[in-house]
């Protein structure tokens, strides 16, 4: 007699709590945006690609200089390794940072005429570009809902939330795509990010202020606050403008 094999249980997602912490952020963080400067699709994914291991304010200082050197993907395609190396010193792990943005500059004149394409499939066969910097750059200078992004801060932001307990990415990346309808992913995935830069940072986190605080398994301390909306508008002035 064969045997049966039991199908793995379907996993259980808290749908509730996301609605809500969607909701709290959404009026904490009503417009939310990248923090790093661009005025192209091709600077933010220069810039993208220069964010990995440093922090968004330093790249912004360097990318006008590399910018005004080299406008477009033809002419970084054909810039001197050693001049963009020199170029994005401050961003940290430069050498591999000015072999990966000059390399997708190459791979981007060759195979899809100096444009940058919408699509993750796309996107990815660059070097030096993976789901994650291929999400933020469609999401934000395409406005089109490909994933979530799913960075240090948003890794941190959904496990504290308990939203998923995945420790790899990609299947956090899932569970949160499942928990947020798509037309949500670009918004969501700037409030996490932005949440976790500047409110439920990795030490010391702001949870007596924190709109989400009683929806957090992980805060320390009761909210000062009864009226979320209250610590909602704390947060709003907390976050800089763009």
């Amino acid at each position: 007699m064969a045997t049966q094999t039991s199908k793995k249980p379907r996993k259980r997602l808290p749908r509730k709590r996301a609605r809500e912490v969607g909701e709290r952020l959404a009026m904490a963080i009503p417009e939310p945006v990248v923090e790093l400067d661009f005025s192209a699709p091709w600077e933010l994914l220069v810039a993208t690609m220069l964010a990995a291991q440093s922090q968004d304010k330093v790249i912004n200082t360097i990318t006008p200089g590399l910018f005004a050197r080299y406008p477009d993907p033809a002419a970084l395609a054909v810039a001197e390794l050693e001049d963009v190396e020199e170029l994005v010193r401050r961003s940290g792990y430069y050498r591999q940072k000015a072999k990966a943005i000059v390399g997708a500059a190459q791979a981007l004149v060759r195979d899809f005429g100096g444009e940058v394409p919408k699509t993750l499939a796309e996107l990815t066969t660059l070097p030096g570009v993976a789901r994650k910097t291929a999400n933020v750059v469609i999401g934000s200078a395409y406005g089109i809902p490909t994933g979530i992004v799913v960075d240090t801060h948003v890794d941190r932001v959904a496990r504290r939330l308990r939203l998923s307990d995945e420790k790899n990415r990609d299947k956090l990346e899932r569970d949160l795509m499942a928990l947020y309808p798509q037309q949500d992913w670009v918004l969501v995935s700037h409030r996490l990010v932005l949440h976790g830069r500047y409110v439920c940072t990795a030490k010391s986190p702001s949870c007596v202020e924190c709109p989400i605080n009683e929806l957090c398994a992980a805060r320390e301390g009761a909210p000062d606050d009864d009226d979320w909306v209250f610590r909602a508008a704390w947060e709003r002035d907390r976050i800089p403008r763009r």
